[in-house]
């Protein structure tokens, strides 16, 4: 599902990530580990696509698609889905409009068609109630107001209703209470289509997932057992 290539990268010329080699299979539950710094949140979002990273050398090939140089936006509607530690908050934006340009984008990229209101509302209403996500959340700005367990239930339900090919979860256990990590692994665990790659400091929840393999960074490098 992706593969990396000897990817170098830096930020103000300065080099975070130096000759990354990595391999993450169809299906796999891979995790990223290594101590704050090490280079994993940079990682992470070099492969979304994020533009204050520079990559200097290398390439990154998303099912055998080389995207190297497309945008984050690219990278999302081909089948990236991120979900950091630092969220945006995006005033005058509600959930609810945020979802269903998403999703109309998504559905468009994916099948050349357009995506009625009704089928939008009819996968939101399923994947709210699975999700036992109040109504009212969907008027409210995204991000504005939230709580970081509320924010982490946000970010279950756009993964639900866009079934990517691969998630990064930056973090997904950090701030989230037992309940909240429980519906984040119920719902990982009920996606057996979407690989996933996560950083994760929690041994129990890494075990709660089933991980497949385990790449471990130190000093923007792969440390190699």
């Amino acid at each position: 599902m992706l593969e990396i290539k000897n990817l170098c990268v830096s930020m103000n010329k300065k080099p975070l990530l130096t000759n990354i080699n990595l391999v993450v299979k169809d299906g796999a539950r891979h995790r990223l580990a290594g101590r704050n710094g090490s280079g994993k949140s940079t990682l992470v979002n070099t492969i979304a696509g994020d533009d204050s990273f520079t990559i200097d050398s290398g390439k990154i090939i998303f099912d055998g698609v080389d995207i190297t140089k497309e945008n984050a936006t690219t990278r999302a509607l081909r089948g990236i889905f991120i979900s950091t530690q630092n969220v945006p908050e995006i005033p005058g934006l509600t959930i609810l409009s945020f979802l269903k340009h998403s999703m109309i984008a998504h559905t468009h990229f994916e099948t050349g068609k357009n995506l009625s209101m009704g089928e939008f509302l009819e996968k939101l209403e399923s994947a709210r109630t699975e999700l036992d996500i109040p109504k009212e959340w969907l008027n409210r700005c995204v991000n504005v107001g939230f709580s970081g367990g509320e924010r982490k239930r946000i970010m279950l339900l756009r993964l639900m209703l866009t079934q990517p090919k691969f998630a990064i979860l930056d973090e997904p256990d950090s701030g989230a209470d037992k309940n909240v990590q429980k519906q984040i692994i119920d719902t990982i665990n009920k996606m057996p289509n979407t690989t996933f790659l996560f950083i994760s400091h929690q041994d129990n929840f890494s075990s709660a997932i089933n991980i497949t393999q385990t790449t471990t960074l130190f000093d923007g490098k792969i440390m190699i057992d």
